[in-house]
């Protein structure tokens, strides 16, 4: 069952549904994929119908931010708990190493995807890195056909939104990856380039504070997520 929030229906699972799910999914024929919207991405949805229609598109869509879980508690709606992007891919990847699934990871800048390709099969046991590519292509078409040869059966697509979204939503099939997961900027920690927020704050749920702290550039972004409350408190009351 979907949840509704300003137009995008999000998933009413907890973590461990997510993972149970995302498993079925890695082991069924055909292509999917994965959306884990925040409330800009949800922002960007409003505005942007393309990218509303590939959220909603998605066998499965996840409320990355505990803004959206606030959403849908104003709207009488409740969700089950955020079900953070970042962990759920993790898991998946654990999955995959476990079981002998490939992955492909792609985003972020030049290098990046390798030294998290390096991280993660440290962390992993037997994880099989299929390939790896950056964010910066042209071609979509090309960046698509490259996960078709390595042959992977799933794929971290970290491009960030609504690129992301737009991209699985069109190529998802033409990768001939099984599941494909949007991740936004997850490589740049798998990498060690950039860093979770402490437990502290993830358990308070002010991974938001901690990275406005780190990068007060970010304020612009973060500006969003009042904007957001604020509609949807005008939905509330329509």
């Amino acid at each position: 069952m979907r949840v509704e929030i300003l137009g995008v229906g999000f998933d009413n699972v907890t973590m461990e549904q997510a993972i149970e799910r995302g498993r079925a999914l890695l082991a069924q024929e055909g292509s999917h994929y994965v959306a884990t919207p925040n409330p800009e991405i949800v922002e960007t949805c409003r505005e942007n119908e393309q990218a509303r229609e590939a959220v909603n598109a998605a066998s499965l869509v996840l409320p990355d931010g505990i803004g959206v879980v606030y959403g849908a508690r104003m709207l009488k709606t409740p969700l089950c708990e955020r079900v953070p992007g970042i962990e759920f891919g993790t898991a998946m990847i654990e999955h995959c190493a476990k079981v002998g699934k490939s992955v492909y990871l792609l985003g972020a800048k030049p290098g990046v995807a390798e030294m998290a390709a390096e991280n993660l099969k440290e962390r992993f046991e037997g994880l099989i890195i299929a390939g790896t590519g950056d964010g910066y292509f042209k071609d979509d078409a090309a960046a698509a056909e490259k996960i078709r040869e390595s042959g992977a059966a799933m794929a971290l697509i970290c491009l960030g939104a609504p690129k992301q979204e737009l991209f699985m939503h069109r190529y998802a099939e033409a990768t001939g990856a099984r599941l494909l997961l949007g991740l936004g900027g997850s490589l740049d920690v798998f990498a060690g380039v950039a860093q979770r927020a402490p437990k502290f704050f993830c358990d308070h749920n002010l991974e938001w504070f901690y990275r406005l702290v780190k990068q007060p550039s970010r304020i612009g972004r973060m500006m969003r997520l009042p904007l957001f409350l604020v509609h949807v408190a005008k939905e509330k009351h329509k």
